[in-house]
């Protein structure tokens, strides 16, 4: 069967990308803070949870030791946090900025690194990562979020220097753009809904090919530009 390890998997896009992989009959390596939630732990088929927080390196460090021989199909870094404390000119805390760029920047580099070898043993050999379009530079129309939006900068930088990197071992490397989506981060008035955004990035990976990676696409599909 294929394999998951996804990071920030105990509620929004992480839960249903869980719900949707189980359902469809692959193992899922479920990491998260809080792996004891309710709803992940309701999740039938094969799901093994992990006490992880995406920014705990030794931690990544202990789980990939833990995990040596177990091929890993799909690598998703998907933990991800607002910074919304240090959004705005004239609100700018550098601790907050900091501890933006470590999780949604650093922290998903930290993961591939770590889980590389499993993803290369696998079938597949996929590594995707949840952005956003407000990392993009050159879409950028409305300024603000300055944390948020240059942690998503840089991760998208991180994963295209993992696709020239990795090319030779044959891993695919995209990152995603969710959409405004109706969760705890984006807010209820997001138009998206989580089932939805997942439902078009599952499509979108099932459809990957090698030649897309260093690629960002939109949950639709839609090519996006950095």
């Amino acid at each position: 069967m294929p394999t998951l390890l996804i990071t920030g998997a105990n509620r929004g896009l992480g839960l249903e990308f869980v719900k949707h992989y189980a359902a469809a009959g692959w193992r899922v390596h479920a990491c998260a803070r809080q792996p004891d939630a309710p709803a992940l732990k309701a999740i039938a088929g094969d799901v093994r949870t992990y006490k992880l927080d995406a920014t705990d390196w030794a931690g990544i460090a202990t789980l990939a030791q833990a995990l040596r021989g177990e091929a890993i199909d799909l690598l998703l870094a998907n933990a991800g946090i607002s910074g919304q404390a240090a959004g705005e000119l004239g609100t700018i805390e550098p601790s907050v900025w900091t501890q933006t760029f470590l999780t949604n920047a650093l922290a998903p580099v930290k993961l591939a690194e770590a889980f590389v070898t499993h993803v290369a043993e696998s079938k597949l050999r996929l590594m995707i990562a949840i952005s956003s379009r407000l990392g993009s530079i050159s879409l950028n129309d409305g300024g603000g979020r300055y944390a948020y939006n240059a942690s998503k900068s840089a991760l998208n930088m991180g994963w295209k220097s993992l696709s020239v990197d990795l090319k030779g071992r044959g891993i695919t490397c995209v990152v995603l753009h969710p959409g405004w989506v109706s969760t705890d981060m984006g807010g209820a008035q997001a138009p998206v809904t989580p089932p939805q955004s997942v439902a078009g990035m599952t499509h979108v990976i099932a459809e990957l090919k090698p030649t897309d990676s260093g690629k960002f696409f939109n949950f639709d599909g839609a090519p996006l530009t950095y």
